[in-house]
């Protein structure tokens, strides 16, 4: 498993590719009900791609100053061996439902390639 430095926080989605550099990241005042939509946001991460359980996922709710993007968007990253696979949703951690998942049939086509890097995603 690689070493991250900052694993939940802005740094660590900027170093990932998750985000582009000129993103101003704020930290969220998070309550009980963000949290637990975090915890509901990974179980279901692990559930629909059958994860198993000792599968590294991140959820991260962040803000987003850049024109064109939501004011909050939900990173989800997880790691099947040494490969990253990473996908968002375009609005907050506790609007998320399971049926905005995609399908468990994409789980492959959600792995970031070696050195890829991308400031849109």
């Amino acid at each position: 498993m690689r070493n991250f430095i900052d694993p939940g926080g802005s740094s660590f989605l900027l170093g990932c590719g998750m985000m582009p550099a000129s993103a101003k990241v704020q930290p969220l005042k998070k309550s009980a009900a963000d949290g637990e939509a975090l915890v509901r946001v990974r179980e279901w991460t692990r559930a629909r791609f059958t994860l198993p359980a000792e599968a590294a996922i991140l959820v991260s709710e962040i803000a987003c100053g850049v024109p064109g993007c939501p004011p909050l968007e939900t990173v989800v990253v997880f790691w099947i061996g040494e490969t990253r696979h990473h996908f968002k949703f375009f609005k907050p951690v506790r609007d998320v439902v399971f049926d905005d998942f995609p399908p468990a049939w994409l789980r492959e086509a959600l792995a970031v390639p070696q050195g890829f890097e991308c400031d849109c995603c």
